[in-house]
């Protein structure tokens, strides 16, 4: 997983804590929860569209991503 910034409370361990995440073209296809997080089971995996806008938010736990550079051949 790329670079994260922690939730408005300091931790990033809360079920559903809302954040904003940079990803690149390695993480595609790009899922929510991502592999790596502590808390990966706090909802359902969604997959989420975003090699065409840059930018997507999940909707379950309301995370922004945000894609850093090309998105490659991932679609």
């Amino acid at each position: 997983m790329s670079e994260t910034t922690q939730a408005a409370d300091g931790g990033d361990d809360q079920p559903n804590a809302r954040e904003r995440v940079e990803v690149t073209a390695a993480d595609l296809p790009l899922h929510c929860p991502m592999p790596g997080k502590r808390l990966w089971d706090s909802h359902p995996r969604v997959f989420l569209p975003i090699a065409d806008s840059g930018e997507e938010t999940c909707p379950y736990c309301g995370t922004v991503f945000v894609l850093k550079g090309p998105a490659g051949g991932h679609h």
